[in-house]
């Protein structure tokens, strides 16, 4: 996997062969930070289901402030440490070993950024959306990767998506009517 914008632009991070893991693809990312715009100077992000860290390494990569990246598989885990070490990305990404819901329950941080791509067919998305308005500041942004075509997640509404081989990607924001192109 390659960094493809930001301070680490075209830096290469390798990941372990985990069954489920699915990098979120080049051309996604560069679509996904085309919405939420190049620069995440300020803002703090959480990579919920982190994975390769395709979507943390690329927020802390533009700026963000901060960035929570969490995973559960201890191998997966490892290659996210040993890659963040690689670049150097010090205090800005903190990498938390748990599971989504555990984290998301008990964390007091914040989060301006949410980027949530779950295991599919095991209702991630049904038993977060309740959790997420605890872990969200007011006018944050959720992007979710999934197996179908969402309107909502909670109190998100689409307002951005596309779809890249079988996987479905939204832009969501609290309350707003799906106006995706």
């Amino acid at each position: 996997m390659r960094i493809i914008g930001g301070e680490w632009r075209r830096r290469v991070l390798r990941f372990p062969e985990s069954a489920g893991l699915r990098p979120t693809p080049d051309r996604v990312r560069e679509t996904l930070f085309n919405w939420l715009g190049q620069d995440l100077a300020g803002l703090h992000c959480l990579d919920l289901f982190a994975g390769s860290g395709a979507l943390g390494f690329e927020a802390a990569s533009r700026g963000a402030a901060k960035v929570f990246v969490v995973e559960s598989a201890p191998k997966v885990l490892a290659a996210l440490e040993a890659n963040a070490k690689i670049l150097g990305a010090g205090a800005r990404l903190e990498i938390v070993r748990s599971d989504a819901v555990k984290f998301v329950t008990s964390t007091a941080s914040r989060f301006d950024v949410l980027f949530l791509d779950p295991p599919y067919h095991q209702g991630w998305l049904d038993r977060l959306a309740p959790l997420l308005p605890q872990i969200a500041t007011e006018n944050a942004v959720l992007y979710v990767e999934s197996e179908t075509a969402l309107e909502a997640c909670g109190d998100w509404r689409t307002v951005r998506h596309g779809k890249a081989g079988q996987v479905f990607f939204h832009l969501m924001r609290r309350g707003e009517p799906n106006d995706a192109e």
